[in-house]
């Protein structure tokens, strides 16, 4: 059986899946040109991350095609639904990627509360003559310990917010439509542990309270985060995405930055993907990242790793 992991796989996930007898192509074809590969082929697995779309016309012009899977949590970029209905196995790897996730939200909010992203820009044109100039300016940082965290979507990325959360001595809130109440195990490097309840809340308390806000929710139809949202936060919120594009209005969400109301804002997925708008770009109170929450070596090995094993499990 031939598997092409179009938008790449770790060499350890690799490796077991031709340890059990698959053969494994990395090539990366164009889109439109996916079709006609995997039937010259015959390619029976297609693993693809965010870049690659799996729709109809792949679905129903590629008969070799038995697995779809995703390297990652959200599958919006496939048309699921439709794969399963004809006989095609859908999977991803929900879990694999939320530790790195979580860290870079807290990267994203670190930055910002300590004006890292502007002071990363300016220290290099400015640092040898303004250096005084350019203290001041970054000298109103805030800290973490005793702050609210509003958590928007308490899965597993949200869980592990929270855990960082708590280690940074924070208040955690979280508001999500199916879980009721959620038990944070905090496990250190020691093998010691201790477990916190964090409060649920509507997401008008949750919108009120905060001193930071992070979401963790799937692609939306409309916006989740919009003008009515951001004027019932707090004066000088932070707020981060690092979910999906879409979820928040960034046109509202720079006039609020403008307006001082938002202090910051921290982005990984943007309206408009792979082409944020320049605004957003280039607004020097919103810490950028290009859709990399899950790039990290580690959460890499673990999503081939769990990958291979769910194909092997499914075929052998």
């Amino acid at each position: 059986m031939i598997v092409l992991a179009n938008d790449g796989i770790s060499q350890v996930g690799v490796e077991k899946l031709e340890n059990n007898g698959f053969k494994v192509i990395t090539t990366n074809v164009a889109q439109d040109q996916i079709i006609d590969f995997i039937n010259r082929n015959s390619i029976t697995c297609l693993l693809v991350r965010s870049a690659t779309k799996v729709r109809k016309d792949i679905i129903d012009s590629c008969e070799s095609l038995k697995l779809i899977g995703r390297g990652g949590v959200g599958m919006d970029n496939i048309d699921v639904e439709y794969a399963k209905s004809k006989g095609i196995c859908v999977i991803n790897t929900p879990g694999a990627s939320s530790l790195s996730v979580a860290e870079l939200v807290f990267a994203h909010i670190m930055t910002c509360s300590r004006f890292l992203h502007d002071s990363n820009r300016n220290m290099p044109l400015e640092g040898d003559v303004n250096f005084k100039k350019l203290k001041k300016n970054y000298s109103k940082g805030s800290e973490l310990k005793n702050k609210t965290i509003g958590i928007i979507g308490f899965g597993r990325i949200g869980q592990e917010v929270a855990k960082i959360a708590y280690g940074c001595g924070m208040n955690v809130i979280f508001s999500d439509h199916f879980l009721k109440e959620v038990e944070i195990k905090v496990s250190f490097f020691d093998g010691q542990s201790i477990s916190f309840k964090p409060s649920l809340v509507s997401l008008d308390e949750l919108l009120i309270n905060s001193d930071y806000i992070t979401l963790h929710v799937p692609a939306q139809k409309k916006y989740l985060i919009d003008k009515e949202e951001f004027s019932k936060m707090k004066d000088g919120v932070g707020i981060v995405n690092a979910a999906r594009g879409g979820v928040i209005n960034e046109e509202s969400l720079i006039d609020f930055i403008d307006s001082g109301k938002i202090k910051f804002a921290g982005l990984d997925t943007f309206e408009n993907e792979p082409n944020p708008s320049i605004k957003t770009l280039m607004n020097s109170k919103i810490s950028l990242t290009p859709h990399i929450g899950a790039a990290t070596s580690e959460a890499q090995e673990r999503i081939g790793l769990e990958l291979a094993d769910q194909i092997i499990s499914e075929f052998k």
